[in-house]
């Protein structure tokens, strides 16, 4: 450690929501550059490289190939799958020296597309997976929790090429129970859900969260059958209508009731009995319209599915000088009456006779309102979130939701990409048909991050030994110590073991301190007691427990501890990958302008084929 490039601190420098990402900062293994931007340390960087090993042996197990693709691309391939003008700032265009229009990916299922339309011909070319593990850029708003969220990036990113929808399928299957190993091996528990395909497209997505409650992420999960989903997508078992038959529609007077709490109040009703308008201005890339989504009172709008719903890319609420230019009148409008804006409506406010809804008239509100009759809507969708408490859309029960970090995700992008740009090959019969692909994303940062944020306490890391820095640090207590110490640490190297050695000469206290705050799973200490008795202390970081082993074999002892450890994670980690629960829920496709607003069913993905 006395040559080591990078010093432990007593005390984290700036804030951060993140303890782990805290407890790294103090271990010296990471240092921020930029807002969203880091520096990895020595320390930091050999848990990088763990975790990539990781990754290039599960995607070899899958049938991957290593390749590598620029960072900085030509505009014209995004321009021709359409993401140049519908990724919003977060996408770094540029122009080089040529003038020619470049950007810095964040993505590469354009460059990858590229290439599969140059080098696949035929069927026989089909099926390949290829990967790399390469630098992105995104220039994200609002970069947090340290590596959790961050605009530049290593990221894990993989590409299937199929023939057809079955290849894809295997391929996502295989992907999939992939995922799951590489997070056990890392230690980071994760739970598998539904997810939007949002900006990347295709028709099917499941999300790998990391539980924790510095999530961004809502997760609505079942304990009862295993149904799991981001909110953004969830769907909730929802309450049967009442029976009734319509009746004339009239306005009456509601003064000072803005709100769905003080027009219930006011008119006597239930918030289910209120049709409850929200304005908003929807992105569609050259162009924003005005929409007005319909949810009931009892409700909230779920902006991810009401996008989905329109192809929009993004969503904003509108001014009330906008809400006042279509019509409404802010805290009593509805779409009744209303020209020229788009309207879509909750299936359940559908199916809900005799609403209360807005007159469009300062102090008024309208009794009786029934869909269909006094506003035609252009869409009838689920657009309201799910909530704790929900029933479960499966089996009924009450759904519960907890907060996630997405540690990966993986898409059927389908001939999204492949058809935009021409990705084609000549089938068995002759036929010229698109590529069927996938993408398969895990942030290498974003999962030292988290593992961090699950593996740490008040003293620093406790990294699994897969991914720690070092799998032991030896403490060297004393002068008197120091043959035996470079003795047992040259031993330890010819062995293979990870060692980290303590030379500094520093008094124990501050050498302990550094080793828990670095966290190597073993520490191994020698000094004038211990070699009196001919032994070597080791302890384990993780449990605190300790144990002396003779000094003669202590390189023996220590070599075999540390690979019954490695044993014990790797076995961990395909046991819990025996253990995947089928998925079953609805996706929503893109949200982005111009691409078709649809459905797809949605496979059950388990261990076993």
């Amino acid at each position: 450690m006395s040559g080591l490039f990078g010093a432990t601190l007593h005390t984290a420098p700036g804030s951060s929501e993140s303890a782990g990402h805290r407890q790294m900062l103090r271990a010296g293994m990471v240092r921020q550059l930029a807002q969203g931007i880091f520096s990895y340390l020595p320390l930091g960087w050999r848990s990088v490289r763990k975790i990539e090993r990781i990754l290039r042996e599960e995607m070899a197990a899958v049938g991957g190939q290593e390749l590598s693709m620029p960072v900085a691309q030509p505009a014209e391939l995004w321009q021709a799958s359409g993401r140049y003008d519908t990724v919003g700032a977060e996408l770094a265009r540029f122009a080089d020296r040529r003038g020619r229009g470049m950007v810095l990916a964040m993505t590469h299922e354009e460059a990858v597309t590229e290439l599969a339309r140059t080098e696949v011909g035929s069927y026989r070319d089909l099926p390949r997976m290829v990967f790399q593990l390469q630098t992105k850029f995104r220039d994200d708003a609002r970069p947090r929790a340290g590596l959790i969220r961050v605009r530049e990036f290593v990221m894990k990113d993989a590409y299937s090429l199929d023939r057809d929808a079955a290849g894809l399928a295997r391929q996502y299957a295989n992907q999939y129970r992939a995922y799951f190993r590489v997070f056990g091996r890392c230690g980071v528990p994760a739970l598998a859900v539904a997810s939007e395909v949002g900006m990347m497209g295709g028709e099917l997505a499941h999300e790998f969260m990391y539980p924790t409650p510095i999530g961004e992420d809502t997760l609505l999960l079942c304990d009862a059958c295993g149904y799991r989903a981001n909110r953004q997508v969830a769907t909730f078992a929802k309450p049967t209508p009442p029976a009734e038959a319509p009746r004339p529609m009239r306005r009456v007077a509601t003064p000072n009731a803005a709100t769905v709490a003080e027009l219930a109040a006011a008119a006597g009703v239930g918030p289910d009995r209120i049709a409850k308008a929200v304005f908003v201005q929807a992105d569609l890339g050259a162009t924003e319209e005005p929409v007005i989504g319909v949810v009931r009172g009892d409700m909230d709008l779920n902006e991810a599915k009401l996008a989905a719903a329109l192809g929009a890319a993004d969503l904003r609420p509108m001014t009330t000088d906008e809400i006042t230019a279509i019509g409404a009148v802010a805290g009593y409008g509805s779409p009744v009456g209303l020209t020229g804006v788009r309207v879509v409506v909750d299936e359940l406010v559908a199916a809900t006779p005799n609403l209360l809804a807005g007159a469009n008239l300062d102090g008024y509100h309208l009794r009786d309102v029934n869909v269909g009759r006094d506003f035609t809507p252009e869409t009838v969708r689920d657009i309201v979130a799910a909530r704790a408490g929900d029933g479960c859309p499966r089996c009924g029960a009450a759904l519960r939701t907890t907060r996630g970090v997405e540690v990966g995700q993986i898409f059927k992008l389908g001939d999204r990409y492949s058809a935009a740009l021409g990705a084609t090959f000549t089938d068995a019969d002759g036929v010229r048909r698109p590529v069927q692909m996938g993408c398969y994303g895990i942030g290498v940062g974003r999962l030292l991050g988290c593992a961090a944020e699950a593996h740490h306490d008040e003293r620093g890391l406790t990294l699994p030994i897969t991914i720690a820095p070092y799998q032991v640090h030896l403490c060297q207590l004393g002068d008197v110590a120091a043959a035996a110490a470079q003795t047992l640490y040259e031993r330890l190297g010819a062995a293979g073991v990870e060692v980290l050695y303590d030379d500094r000469g520093q008094r124990a206290g501050s050498q302990f301190a550094d080793a828990d705050l670095i966290g190597a799973p073993l520490r191994a200490t020698i000094g004038a007691r211990s070699l009196e008795r001919g032994e070597v202390e080791l302890r384990d970081r993780a449990t605190g427990g300790s144990w002396p082993v003779p000094l003669a074999t202590a390189a023996g002892a220590i070599g075999a501890a540390v690979a019954d450890r490695l044993a014990q994670a790797n076995s961990l980690a395909r046991r819990r990958c025996g253990c995947i629960p089928v998925l079953y829920a609805p996706v929503p496709t893109t949200r982005r302008a111009g691409e078709r607003a649809r459905r797809s069913r949605v496979a059950g993905y388990e261990d076993t084929p």
